[in-house]
């Protein structure tokens, strides 16, 4: 028996675009060895009869950092045929992290992330201090499918400077034991380092996440370590307007690939109806950092958000609104009745960067107050309408007047599910943005749970 194994009589579809076909698939170390009619034998065979045989599908952006500690299936990725998923996204994560701030680093993730507190203090388990001890706890607990990890920045500046790293740069010192960490995450298995610069990434109480601190002496020298240990990648969340790449962001960009010399991947291109032609004609001003190794990535599906009063993550970029996050719910409601507040939101709206204040597309998706059930299903628009408010007033009317449990929907970006393909099927791009958090956020109304496929490829540790 020449194979290790034999997978017979599988309706084959191979991901070229060609048509599904019947076909064996031999496998010998490691190794797809034959697609067809195969005759030789292998040690084990699999009658895959009335089944779909396919390559699995890589995730390369998740916040799966979490959940790995309760969920060794990787549910809802597995269900829909990933194989590979890799997380430390965005520059948050959960290692490294001393004991007596794992709180802190759990907030971040609620923050960025809109993992709710109440889930990640009751399931993650707190095996590690360092980030090798995290990837040795990973591996004893063992997963149904393949782990690939990235070094987020934040946790490692705070374990290196605390609290003071939500507030400036590091020093020279600082930033020497920061890149002999994130070496010893890279030797010890991490795929390289992550980072943000999106306005809308706050931590901790509202304060910046500690990775936006980071001067240019520092990211210089975390790059290097990369160029130094001759693996690895970058992944930054980049662009204040979705989809806009500004002349500072290419700066930047141009900055990571020279200084890491390896491949920098970041976010994110979306169609927006308000800007129609933003992909295209940031993937043509990228070109050049694209030949040289900067991957954007896109999604395969709308963006569908959830917008919770609560929480609410969407609307993170805007200063007037950092006061409300991490309070008590009698808190936010003061600030939310609060005029001021109200016209510092009208005015932020009329520049939006992520949420365009088009109001005839936020619907109101659940209550729990049932005075305000027949409303349902109705845009705020409609609302304001009948009530003679502006778009505002009644948005925060409502949520107050259901006790802030409200839930609006919004189809975001990529509303015109026709142009997604494009996007997709560009060779420039890279599949991703399934994230596997915003759970109170994003909101997949249409087709599939929120989970996506990418075009690399990663292995676990």
């Amino acid at each position: 028996m020449s194979h290790d194994l034999l997978i017979k009589n599988g309706m084959v579809v191979d991901g070229t675009g060609a048509a599904p076909r019947r076909a064996d698939v031999a496998i010998a170390g490691g190794k797809i060895a034959e697609i067809g009619a195969v005759r030789e034998g292998a040690k084990k065979v699999i009658d895959a009869s009335d089944l779909i045989v396919a390559p699995g599908f890589v995730d390369p952006h998740t916040h799966y950092d979490a959940q790995i500690c309760w969920d060794p299936y990787i549910t809802s990725s597995s269900w829909h045929g990933v194989t590979t998923v890799i997380m430390g996204n965005c520059g948050v994560g959960i290692a490294p992290c001393k004991p007596a701030v794992r709180e802190i680093a759990a907030w971040d993730l609620v923050n960025v992330e809109a993992i709710p507190f109440d889930v990640l203090s009751k399931g993650i388990k707190w095996e590690w201090e360092t980030f090798p001890e995290y990837l040795d706890a990973a591996e004893r607990r063992g997963c149904g499918i393949n782990l690939g990890f990235l070094a987020p920045l934040t946790p490692f500046r705070h374990y290196m400077m605390g609290e003071e790293s939500m507030e400036r740069a590091a020093t020279v010192a600082e930033t020497a034991r920061i890149k002999a960490a994130l070496k010893e995450a890279v030797a010890a298995g991490a795929f390289g380092f992550t980072t943000t610069t999106a306005p809308q990434h706050i931590g901790y109480k509202g304060r910046p996440l500690a990775c936006r601190n980071a001067s240019r002496d520092e990211l210089k020298a975390y790059a290097n370590a990369l160029k130094e240990a001759g693996r690895g990648a970058i992944e930054v969340a980049l662009t204040k307007s979705v989809s806009v790449m500004s002349d500072e962001e290419y700066e930047f960009l141009d900055f990571l690939l020279s200084e890491s010399g390896r491949p920098v991947t970041w976010l994110a291109l979306l169609n927006r109806d308000d800007l129609p032609d933003a992909c295209q004609e940031t993937l043509r001003k990228a070109e050049p950092l694209i030949r040289r190794g900067g991957v954007p990535q896109v999604t395969c599906r709308p963006l569908i958000v959830q917008i919770d009063l609560r929480n609410p993550f969407i609307f993170a970029n805007l200063a007037s609104w950092n006061p409300v996050f991490n309070q008590p719910k009698e808190v936010q409601s003061k600030i939310y009745r609060d005029p001021e507040f109200r016209n510092a939101f009208r005015k932020a709206l009329e520049q939006p960067a992520i949420f365009n204040g088009k109001w005839d597309r936020l619907e109101i998706k659940e209550v729990s107050t049932p005075a305000l059930k027949p409303l349902e299903g109705r845009t705020v628009a409609e609302v304001a309408r009948e009530r003679g408010r502006d778009g505002v007033d009644t948005f925060l009317d409502l949520a107050l007047e259901d006790d802030l449990q409200i839930q609006y929907t919004m189809a975001l970006f990529n509303a015109t599910e026709e142009r997604i393909p494009e996007l997709l099927n560009d060779a420039r791009t890279m599949i991703g943005l399934s994230t596997a958090a915003h759970t109170s956020t994003c909101c997949a109304t249409r087709g599939t749970a929120p989970i996506c496929s990418g075009r690399g490829c990663a292995t676990s540790r």
